[in-house]
């Protein structure tokens, strides 16, 4: 959600703005398989799962730190 912004600027952008306007989706999840599975039944606005794996990736990063 923190790659949000006022207009999409790249698929990354465009994933969280649509995510966070998706009222169904897991937010306050942080399970891979749970948010990944919703993305496939329900993720329309999702172009491509790369951009939910690249995410997940920088998420992960951002836990570390």
């Amino acid at each position: 959600m923190k790659h949000r912004q006022p207009s999409a600027k790249d698929d990354l952008t465009a994933f969280a703005n649509a995510a966070y306007d998706d009222h169904a989706f897991p937010k306050h999840s942080g399970e891979y398989d749970e948010i990944s599975s919703y993305l496939e039944f329900n993720g329309h606005y999702l172009d491509s799962m790369v951009i939910f794996d690249r995410a997940w990736e920088m998420y992960l990063q951002d836990e570390k730190a």
